[in-house]
């Protein structure tokens, strides 16, 4: 953790007395903190110094250590004291000529209040500051009242219209706090809500990670989405399943079940609340209806490939995208802890040893998702089974197996499939794949005196379209 103190006192100690002011959201957690009674940690360090002159900021900060100007334009200041690097900035105001956070006129320099550097910032509740040495809390626009009062609320309804991230960042919060949005700062979101699609993807996806991975409730977040006119803007394929009814399995619509189902799962699991978020994102598309109620055919297989494309166009990163996609793909996998075990092992295979912790998070999530009473305890006998399996250590690879690819190389030249010489090819791998399911079988083949056999039986058969049989092979 960063030692604050430290650091305001570093700095303090080379600036002119009265100069030094901590902002942003420091300050804001500080006093979340004296409110709630919990040591919210510092995160972002920055700095606003009133009173003096750029060159004379860069002059003192160097007598600690590095100090580089990396916003000539906005007179901000990389300070590095030990192994930290802090912003320390001059106070500036800034008068938006644009739309989108992309035309400003901004002034700064000594002689710009304090209170005008504040005024330019998103929330009131981030529109404080704190003198240092000291701590005298300097609050002009009401920040301390509206976090007592748990809310986000705009000083000024264009501040949207000027950065339409912001409304992104007024749900973010509100999730992440549990806090709610003023009604001043719904009307506006409606209002600007249109600006949104100029966000880029990264900065859209940065804040809706933080809330979904982060959020007690991450719902919430969505639900301020929703309420301001965003996610059917931001995440279409979320917003299409509200209505949508389901059938005598869920107490929900297709939206209210994926909300409640990310709502329990834990806090810290970007990549398990994003497929709870999306596990049924393809019910609407896929709902037909007959005698026996409503049905969903196939809406995992499809689904998987509406949250790859959905994960893809915020950039989220490529193995997040295929961890989330698989979950969905996998999760209407059968429960049933009377299967054998060759069944588990190969549900073990297609699932993957590391994601079995996920996916049967996802599935106890689900459950609780569908706002109706748990039925009995079959889940719970299937994971003990399935991770008995695993604990077998059986062959779940072609890795695993007691053959590799110089033997099947060897038996497919040997069957005149590839010519003497050969490094390899397609068959090598429909070769050691059909030894492998002979081996999910039953474990015990996995060793060479029955592998090869069965591999050169198996090449064989290529010739005539079929592979070898493994009841020819049985021990």
């Amino acid at each position: 953790m960063v030692d604050a103190q430290s650091l305001d006192d570093a700095l303090a100690g080379v600036l002119p007395a009265g100069s030094l002011h901590a902002v942003g959201g420091r300050v804001r957690d500080e006093v979340r903190g004296e409110i709630d009674g919990i040591a919210y940690p510092a995160k972002d360090l920055d700095y606003v110094v009133v009173g003096i002159e750029l060159d004379d900021l860069v002059a003192r900060l160097r007598g600690l250590g590095r100090a580089d100007v990396v916003g000539a334009s906005f007179a901000v200041v990389k300070a590095t004291i030990g192994e930290t690097t802090v912003d320390v900035a001059l106070p500036r105001r800034e008068r938006s000529t644009g739309v989108g956070h992309r035309e400003f006129v901004v002034e700064w320099g000594p002689d710009v209040p304090l209170v005008d550097d504040l005024a330019r910032r998103d929330f009131r509740m981030n529109m404080l500051a704190r003198a240092l040495p000291g701590g005298a809390l300097i609050d002009p626009y009401g920040g301390v009242a509206d976090i007592r009062a748990r809310r986000v609320d705009l000083l000024r309804p264009e501040a949207f219209v000027e950065d339409p991230l912001r409304m992104l960042r007024a749900c973010q919060f509100a999730a992440r706090f549990a806090f709610t949005l003023a009604e001043a700062t719904v009307v506006a979101m409606r209002a600007a809500a249109p600006l949104v699609a100029s966000v880029s993807a990264e900065r859209i996806r940065d804040e809706l990670a933080k809330f979904l991975e982060m959020a007690p409730v991450p719902s919430q977040g969505l639900e301020f989405m929703r309420e301001g006119g965003l996610l059917e803007i931001v995440l279409p394929e979320v917003a299409a399943g509200v209505d949508v009814p389901q059938n005598q399995y869920h107490a929900f619509d297709v939206y209210r079940h994926n909300l409640a189902t990310l709502d329990a799962t834990a806090p810290g699991d970007l990549v398990l609340r994003l497929a709870a978020l999306l596990h049924d994102v393809a019910k609407p598309q896929t709902r037909t209806v007959d005698a026996g109620g409503a049905h969903f055919y196939g809406h995992e297989n499809v689904g998987a490939e509406v949250a790859a494309e959905l994960l893809e166009r915020l950039r989220f990163p490529s193995d997040v995208v295929r961890d989330v996609a698989a979950l969905v793909k996998h999760h209407m996998y059968a429960a049933d802890p009377a299967l054998e075990p060759k069944t588990l092992r190969r549900f073990v295979r297609r699932v993957g040893v590391d994601a079995l912790e996920r996916q049967f998070a996802l599935r106890a999530a689900d459950i609780v998702g569908s706002g109706l009473p748990k039925r009995d305890d079959a889940n719970e006998r299937f994971e003990v089974r399935v991770f008995a399996i695993v604990g077998e250590r059986p062959p779940l690879g072609v890795r695993d197996l007691a053959i590799g690819g110089a033997d099947a190389i060897a038996a497919l030249v040997a069957a005149g499939r590839l010519p003497l010489g050969s490094r390899g090819g397609p068959e090598v791998g429909r070769a050691l794949s059909a030894a492998l399911e002979w081996v999910t079988d039953e474990p015990g083949r996995n060793d060479r005196e029955q592998l090869l056999p069965f591999l050169g039986d198996t090449v064989r058969g290529f010739a005539q379209g079929e592979l070898g049989s493994p009841q020819a092979h049985s021990t």
